[in-house]
């Protein structure tokens, strides 16, 4: 069989098991012979920096979280294998029930999808930043040269990874534009 005769297909998994579930469906592949019948198994997954105590701390968080997605051909004993695999709970596909006829994902999902994941595989501009800070928050300065100052966050800019913050200097509000990662929590 080739791959022309695999579709893409979402398995509704336990939240927070996805990549477990993924583990398991390549052991059933390799110990029962099913190579034929199933393709890629993908977790989409996005990278995203969190910064804590003013250090860039890098993870990746699962996408669609309860779901992973398989190309395969679901014909024989395969869509079986995968049902039967610990933690899959489901094909999404047509009508109630467990048992229903999975439906495979339509083309153009496909390629938004797959196109998704290769965009954040190879570019670190898309990386999200998680912004620990809200406007109004009293902060500390860590690093250049308003080191040890305390202030208050007035801006955040995101697209910038930066916050405007007035800062008392000599009992007069100072204005600065610092990174995230100049600055931490009090």
């Amino acid at each position: 069989m080739n791959n022309s005769e695999k579709k893409w297909y979402v398995v509704k998994t336990i939240s927070g098991q996805e990549n477990k579930v993924k583990l398991y469906i390549e052991n059933e592949i390799k110990n029962n012979g099913f190579n034929e019948d199933i393709g890629k198994i993908l977790v989409p997954i996005e990278k995203i920096i969190q910064i804590r105590r003013g250090k860039r701390i890098y993870r990746e968080k699962v996408y669609y979280p309860g779901y992973v997605i398989i190309e395969a051909n679901l014909e024989g004993e395969a869509i079986h294998a995968i049902r039967s695999v610990p933690g899959v709970i489901t094909f999404l596909g047509e009508g109630k029930g467990s048992r229903s006829n999975p439906v495979p994902m339509r083309n153009e999902e496909v390629i938004r999808m797959l196109g998704k994941i290769k965009n954040d595989s190879e570019s670190c501009e898309d990386i999200l930043v998680s912004v620990p800070f809200t406007v109004g928050e009293t902060i500390k300065v860590i690093d250049g040269p308003f080191s040890g100052f305390n202030g208050t966050i007035e801006k955040i800019n995101e697209e910038k990874k930066k916050l405007e913050l007035a800062v008392l200097i000599f009992g007069r509000k100072t204005p600065l534009e610092l990174n995230f990662t100049q600055i931490e929590k009090i």
